[in-house]
């Protein structure tokens, strides 16, 4: 922890807004020297810079504890492509990701734990020292600081979320496991964990602070508005089963008109532009700024494009769309298409998928107001209101299928629906099959085509309901430099 928040000032320093402020994502800086820190924060404007550094990092090129940046551990889309290989939908060869997919990247001196403890950790840190400057500074009038610190909650609270679903069990299994610390200003003394509870508690305050600071005017759409926070918040009390409250969140996030936000004829686009009127929240980058070949999961399931062409499609999963879905069907310029005419139907390469285009100028998404639209329909869906659920869902299925028929599901199998549902409109963005089976302790069974599944060669590959594996441990470098954390934080995981 005391080597993430050492960094904190340096980075913020380096980053400093240049020109005008109004375009996408704002240049990304050369690192300064000698610059009061306080500089930094003399106007709205030059803070906007500041923050846009900070939103900068959703992508890099970070580093191991060996001091090498490796491939699978690219900024906040590797930890959303983690979560998708350990499911039924996806699967991965051996390559970076595999040890991903066969559901054991999760020791406390293995890679996974470490990144995603401490990438979240560096941001949230970055944010704390944000909403500190902010705060201090005598320059930014009232009306900008508030919206300033409503963007900078709403971000401190997402990657808690991150931490939480990854560190420790879900809050509907048990609200007072331990967690990760909780960090409300900058510091470089550490502390010790907390619970489920207390992070989930700590999470909604931040966003419920955050909504009415801000308004949805923003500077692009990597930056963090009334919608976006809105969003985030529909996140947490999905998981924390509040459906009322989720509800009206995620009405908030995507203003409550399904076809609005939809756009079928752009569906088979690539996924790789955040200019999409289907695209809430994305990150943008461009060819002199770019990720490169850590850009998941676009470097590694685009087999149109050179890259690792390390992710297939199982052959179930493919089967659940209609032939005239624009998210599915199998061809060149549909969204499944066979890696080779060759291949017997049972080999795992069977279908590759179209989905997401490889370019150095790829954006990544991180929440499309589909996912709002489908937390809408599963809340009204868990309250009881069938005819409200089946609604929302059927405008979100007709915008996709022209030859879609409105669901007669009710109760428990209209809830499993959509829940099908998400991960066909979700597929590989950000791990959702994962993020359902967490929050409702549900296991994903492998089946079909998949290269692992079931007991094999004496190892379970399928996560079972409320399996450990849905945790990683405390990395090791973290209970070696936190006095308050000790080897007995990964008892029983």
């Amino acid at each position: 922890m005391k080597n993430i928040v050492r960094n904190i000032t340096a980075a913020l320093v380096s980053v400093i807004c240049l020109g005008s402020c109004s375009q996408e994502f704002l240049d990304e800086v050369k690192p300064t020297t000698g610059v009061p820190i306080e500089s930094i924060y003399e106007s709205r404007a030059t803070a906007e810079g500041a923050m846009a550094g900070i939103l900068r990092r959703f992508r890099g090129q970070f580093e191991n504890a060996a001091g090498v940046a490796t491939t699978d551990v690219g900024g906040l889309n590797s930890i959303f492509y983690a979560r998708s290989v350990k499911g039924n939908d996806v699967i991965s060869t051996t390559s970076w990701y595999g040890t991903d997919y066969e559901n054991n990247n999760r020791e406390p001196t293995y890679r996974r734990p470490t990144f995603t403890w401490n990438y979240p950790f560096f941001m949230i840190n970055q944010v704390n020292n944000f909403i500190k400057q902010v705060n201090a500074s005598t320059k930014i009038v009232e009306d900008d600081k508030n919206e300033l610190l409503g963007q900078a909650y709403a971000l401190r609270a997402f990657f808690y979320h991150q931490l939480v679903l990854e560190f420790s069990k879900s809050y509907n299994e048990d609200q007072n496991y331990p967690a990760p610390p909780i960090y409300k200003e900058p510091t470089v003394e550490p502390k010790g964990m907390s619970t489920v509870k207390e992070v989930y508690d700590f999470m909604v305050d931040d966003l419920t602070t955050a909504i009415p600071l801000l308004s949805e005017d923003r500077l692009g759409k990597s930056f963090v508005n009334k919608e976006v926070a809105n969003a985030i918040l529909a996140q947490v009390y999905q998981v924390m089963g509040k459906w009322d409250l989720a509800e009206a969140a995620a009405v908030e996030a995507y203003g409550g008109n399904v076809t609005s936000v939809l756009d079928a004829g752009g569906y088979g686009s690539g996924f790789k532009d955040n200019a999409s009127v289907e695209w809430l929240w994305g990150s943008p980058q461009r060819p002199d700024q770019s990720n490169y070949y850590y850009l998941a999961p676009h470097a590694f399931s685009d087999h149109r494009s050179p890259g690792y062409y390390s992710a297939y499609v199982n052959s179930t999963f493919v089967s659940l769309f209609s032939a005239t879905d624009v998210r599915g069907g199998v061809g060149p310029t549909k969204l499944f298409n066979k890696k080779s005419a060759t291949l017997p139907s049972t080999d795992y390469r069977y279908y590759v998928s179209n989905k997401f285009s490889f370019t150095f100028s790829s954006h990544s998404p991180i929440i499309r107001y589909a996912e709002m639209i489908l937390v809408d329909a599963e809340a009204k869906a868990r309250q009881g209101n069938n005819g409200g659920a089946k609604t929302v869902l059927f405008a979100l299925q007709k915008n996709r299928d022209a030859n879609a028929v409105q669901s007669s599901n009710t109760g428990q199998a209209l809830i499993d629906e959509i829940l099908v549902e998400r991960r066909k409109e979700l597929f590989l963005e950000n791990g959702v099959e994962w993020f359902d089976a967490k929050r409702l302790g549900k296991g994903m069974p492998r089946d079909g085509n998949q290269r692992l599944k079931g007991p094999n060669a004496g190892v379970t590959y399928d996560l079972q309901a409320h399996d450990l594996r849905f945790m990683l441990k405390v990395p090791q470098s973290e209970i070696d430099a936190n006095p308050f954390i000790d080897n007995t934080v990964n008892n029983g995981k």
